[in-house]
């Protein structure tokens, strides 16, 4: 018998689902559901313009459908044994390749509408930033879509790891949804949207019943009644709405080691995203205690990794713990980095730092409304001089406080192969870096703080934000330091030349 010869043909070329068809069309509920509440407030009279309207909606959802159609029988895809490519285009076609070394993170995302269609989308990049850098197959069935990604992602010799699974989701976590910003501030976005939503649609919000009465009782009633348990309200809903956020962001949330290699974050209810960052591409971690949060005694956890995409897709999906005890998110910074830190001893800094920042607490916080409220008062009615020396009474220990919190914050040191920086007291950040990914140093100061005699170092890390700085350390220790961090990269800062050195003896 001969012996049968293994099959060279190409790799075909393959199409998208048709089902994204579908999902194009999707953006026509906003119109139609537009329309269904002007049905429903007019009784089902339709006016002249109404129908004007609906008939541009039917010839745009055809032109939708058409285009659409066209997409999805001009895209194409295939992975060959050394690059993934995606062929688009009717008039003017385009072909963009990405060799398969060169894909650093491979992400599946899908909507609501996909889910229930059992599609997903596909991203796989280069990390670069650019759109020139990343392939999107949109969308895939669910099943292809993950077949897909284990093949992007394959890496020969990558064994298993140890602990494959760092977290998982945990009900208890909810407790710490509330301690954010957006228990306030989320509910006057949410009230700000629904109030461009109804002005959008010719609907006159403080015309509204409740609204009204709202007011007037307010306007009406006691001050010291009204407004604390205003505030009392709007904490209730912000707590609601941080808790629904919460849970559907980290819905059947799980983040595990899928080989030795690969590090891989699953997330979401009604919009599911699935991010794998490669260990090569790792750089630290950043431990993040915002100011509530670190009063509950919680934290979370990002990961320090190139290869993310632009800076704000970095801070999306770097993000491998939400937040949580404070002692499970040491434990992830373990198990990502691979090794235990535990609570390194970092360096204090020096009294000028504390110093600066009281000086910055009153300058930026405490006078500014004090002097408006003093002009005001010496214009308009001394009651309002008594309330700047109130404003002062009462934020002047606040300020203080702030600061020397931000102070104790302060801090940096050396472990092993990590550097570790400390800073920030509304979002104060720990991040624990991989020495040998620092690329570069810069020292900056200002007349201000030379004459405090400290400095601002920054390590320079192609990863992550960037470049991590450790504010308002000594100026006499900073070289040293960042010497010692990276042997070899300031030494001839350091150390006098030799050249220098003989011409000073001649």
């Amino acid at each position: 018998m001969s012996e049968q010869l293994p099959d060279r043909r190409p790799e075909q070329w393959r199409t998208l689902d048709p089902r994204t068809i579908a999902v194009h069309c999707t953006w026509m509920g906003a119109p139609l559901g537009s329309l269904a509440l002007t049905a429903l407030a007019t009784g089902g009279r339709f006016d002249t313009r109404a129908w004007i309207t609906l008939a541009v909606i039917g010839a745009v959802f055809a032109a939708i459908t058409a285009s659409g159609v066209v997409t999805w029988r001009r895209t194409r895809y295939r992975v060959t044994a050394d690059a993934v490519e995606l062929r688009t285009g009717l008039f003017t076609r385009s072909v963009r390749a990405i060799p398969l070394h060169r894909v650093r993170n491979v992400d599946i995302t899908a909507n609501a509408v996909q889910r229930v269609l059992g599609l997903a989308v596909l991203r796989a990049g280069t990390g670069g930033g650019g759109s020139g850098g990343e392939i999107s197959l949109e969308a895939l069935a669910r099943p292809e879509a993950v077949r897909l990604r284990a093949e992007l992602l394959a890496r020969s010799g990558a064994g298993r790891a140890d602990d494959p699974v760092l977290a998982t989701a945990d009900l208890r976590r909810l407790r710490y949804a509330p301690l954010t910003f957006w228990v306030v501030g989320g509910v006057f976005a949410a009230a700000g949207a629904v109030w461009r939503i109804l002005d959008g649609i010719g609907v006159e919000p403080w015309r509204i019943g409740i609204v009204r009465r709202a007011f007037e009782d307010f306007g009406h009633s006691f001050l010291w009644v009204t407004i604390p348990l205003a505030l009392l309200a709007i904490t209730a809903l912000g707590a609601v709405g941080a808790v629904a956020l919460y849970a559907e962001q980290w819905w059947d949330y799980r983040l595990e080691w899928t080989d030795a290699a690969t590090l891989r974050v699953r997330r979401g209810l009604f919009t599911t995203r699935s991010v794998s960052i490669e260990r090569a591409r790792l750089r630290g971690v950043t431990l993040r205690e915002p100011l509530l949060l670190r009063a509950g005694g919680g934290a979370s956890v990002r990961a320090v990794a190139g290869g993310l995409g632009t800076k704000e897709e970095n801070r999306s999906r770097s993000v491998v713990l939400p937040p949580a005890s404070y002692g499970e998110a040491l434990r992830v910074c373990d198990g990502v980095l691979g090794e235990p830190l535990g609570a390194p001893e970092l360096a204090p800094h020096p009294r000028a730092a504390l110093r600066r920042r009281i000086v910055r607490a009153f300058a930026w916080c405490v006078l500014p409304p004090a002097v408006a409220l003093a002009v005001l008062g010496a214009l308009l009615t001394p009651v309002l001089l008594y309330c700047a020396a109130g404003w002062v009474l009462l934020a002047a220990p606040v300020a203080c406080g702030l600061a020397r919190d931000a102070y104790r914050g302060l801090g940096h040191g050396l472990r092993g192969r990590f550097l570790f920086v400390r800073s920030g007291t509304f979002g104060r950040e720990t991040t624990a870096l991989d020495r040998s990914a620092v690329l570069a140093w810069t020292f900056t100061d200002s007349p201000f703080s030379r004459r405090a005699g400290v400095v601002t170092a920054t390590a320079a890390v192609a990863a992550g934000e960037g470049g991590y700085r450790i504010r308002d350390m000594s100026a006499g220790t900073a070289a040293a330091f960042a010497e010692a961090a990276t042997p070899g990269m300031l030494a001839e800062f350091l150390e006098p030349s030799r050249s220098a050195a003989n011409s000073s003896h001649t």
